[in-house]
């Protein structure tokens, strides 16, 4: 996945950076921690825009039925290197169609910055596409002045039939009060 924000990252170093985290005692999982709470411990999950893996296979860990997409061809390999029997999809997240829905497709890791600008309506559609009845789009990315915001996403969101049920600071379920961070889960009719 090419940065739209702040460069290229490999999939090497951004697996480094949540190494050094871990090491450093911070939990590596909160975004597979507020799926598996959300989901009740199981269901089937997509993880849009899954870089290297990271939340897909620790969900997968944890006894969820998951898939990745990426369309960054390091990431996906790096993602299928760490997790074979994982289904893995080299896909351009606004124009992707796998034919099958998900309890939630999770948009974990500030995936909405990634995109190329101007395509996030389509990302948002294309994720809503492939929710079961009732599932769960969920989505965590930094606010910036004069980029893609919660005015946006949200309104992205309802254009796609999607509800606003949750919203959040943080994925430990930090209460939102404005800031510069928000994880957000917006429900199918």
């Amino acid at each position: 996945m090419g940065s739209t924000w702040g460069g290229r990252v490999s999939g090497r170093d951004y697996d480094a950076r949540w190494e050094r985290l871990e090491a450093e005692g911070h939990n590596p999982h909160g975004e597979a921690d507020f799926v598996d709470s959300l989901l009740g411990g199981s269901g089937r999950v997509l993880d849009a825009g899954c870089g290297t893996g990271r939340v897909a296979i620790e969900l997968a860990r944890r006894g969820f039925d998951v898939a990745g997409v990426d369309v960054d061809d390091e990431m996906i390999s790096g993602a299928r290197g760490k997790a074979p029997e994982l289904a893995w999809h080299q896909l351009d997240l606004a124009s992707f169609d796998l034919g099958e829905t998900f309890d939630a497709v999770v948009m974990a890791g500030n995936v909405l910055l990634f995109t190329v600008p101007g395509t996030e309506a389509a990302v948002v559609a294309r994720c809503a596409a492939h929710l079961s009845p009732g599932g769960a789009l969920v989505a965590g990315f930094q606010l910036r002045g004069g980029g893609y915001g919660l005015g946006r996403y949200d309104a992205d969101c309802a254009a796609a039939g999607l509800t606003l049920s949750e919203q959040y600071s943080t994925w430990e379920r930090g209460p939102w009060s404005g800031g510069d961070y928000a994880v957000s889960v917006h429900t199918s009719i």
